[in-house]
């Protein structure tokens, strides 16, 4: 059977107001883009959807990976909003958009990209994450406790198939490598890496077998531009059931929201918020940060209607918890641990305050 591509690729092209939701122009433009690739048989299903101020396009086809012709047509379709949003005076009008021209893969020219290639089991339920306000190394404890953790994903002990563990592909965002942890057996190593969420990154993960589970944006926007220019606001998605996880052990980890970098200025840290598309619109303090969860059913390649995964009361909890951090950790205003340490601030506009009194620093 022919292989479907899943590609989760996004933007942030316009903030209306400010950096907190999505001007409906905009959707609307890009689902008339694609419709229009769909008619031309270049894609074969896409959904179109936001999270806060960015733009999400999901589409399947089966180009593969890195497609040029399937990343021309996204690059076309943020191109196209980016110059809607402009006529609109929206704020931050192209934000991701890096370069002048297409150069044959958005990666490193500021656009997200999460995408993988698969062969379409008898049943496909795919769940795609998608974030804002922070960066990507947000994924890493929720990848790791959906793939590695037992007391989150009880089919690692009582399911056979996933009894062997997963492979996890780690990428050293600061030397651009990767390295692959085995888990269970490795699961130490895979720590001590992933702990540190700024540099290591979950890229990919794997069954033992080299069966595509889940992908990861790992894009850093600040590392392509050389400064600031916003946050990553990654995307990533998880294939479920059958040897992989259940829908409701992906889902279980966004239960706890986790600290997450990010949040006003892209300086501060704050809990990562599960909330419905609806309620993807942060606004305190620019946040907190907002993660959704859109659900799908693959039936050959195409994507059907999507579900609201945390559009549910059972995560009313996690939503009452990550208020209550977000008044915490706002009491500390400019203070460490809220405001980020001074090397993960490299990139914001604090080296251009640090640079004009530095000449006033006397030896001791």
């Amino acid at each position: 059977m022919e292989k479907v591509t899943l590609s989760v690729i996004k933007a942030d092209v316009g903030g209306h107001v400010g950096h907190s939701a999505m001007h409906p122009k905009l959707p609307a433009r890009a689902r008339k883009e694609l419709e229009e690739s769909k008619k031309g048989g270049k894609i074969l299903d896409y959904c179109v959807t936001h999270c806060g101020d960015d733009l999400e396009l999901i589409m399947t086809h089966r180009g593969g990976v890195d497609d040029e012709e399937i990343h021309k047509i996204a690059w076309d379709v943020f191109m196209a909003c980016t110059g809607e949003a402009k006529a609109l005076k929206l704020y931050g009008a192209g934000q991701d958009m890096l370069k002048d021209s297409f150069s044959g893969n958005v990666k490193g020219m500021g656009p997200g990209v999460a995408e993988l290639a698969f062969t379409e089991r008898k049943s496909e339920p795919v769940l795609v994450f998608m974030a804002d306000k922070t960066a990507p190394g947000a994924w890493n404890l929720p990848l790791y406790k959906i793939f590695a953790d037992p007391f989150n994903t009880i089919g690692l002990i009582i399911d056979p198939a996933m009894h062997d563990g997963f492979t996890f592909e780690v990428l050293d965002a600061k030397e651009g490598k990767t390295i692959e942890f085995n888990t269970p057996e490795e699961m130490y190593d895979l720590l001590a890496y992933i702990g540190s969420t700024g540099r290591y990154l979950i890229k990919t993960v794997k069954t033992k077998k080299g069966e595509p589970c889940a992908a990861s944006s790992t894009q850093k926007l600040s590392q392509i531009a050389g400064k600031y220019v916003g946050k990553d606001d990654p995307v990533c998605f998880v294939r479920c059931q059958s040897g992989m996880p259940a829908v409701g052990e992906v889902l279980e980890p966004f239960s706890f929201p986790h600290l997450v970098t990010g949040w006003m200025r892209g300086s501060h840290n704050g809990p990562l918020m599960p909330v419905s598309v609806k309620q993807a619109t942060p606004s305190r303090f620019d946040g907190p940060p907002r993660v959704t969860c859109l659900g799908f059913q693959l039936n050959e390649g195409m994507l059907g209607d999507p579900r609201d995964m945390f559009d549910d009361p059972s995560f009313d909890q996690a939503r009452s918890m990550a208020n209550k951090q977000a008044y915490y950790m706002r009491m500390h205003g400019p203070f460490e641990p809220h405001r980020l340490p001074p090397e993960d601030l490299e990139y914001t506009a604090l080296p251009q305050i640090q640079e004009r009194v530095k000449h006033r620093f006397k030896p001791v």
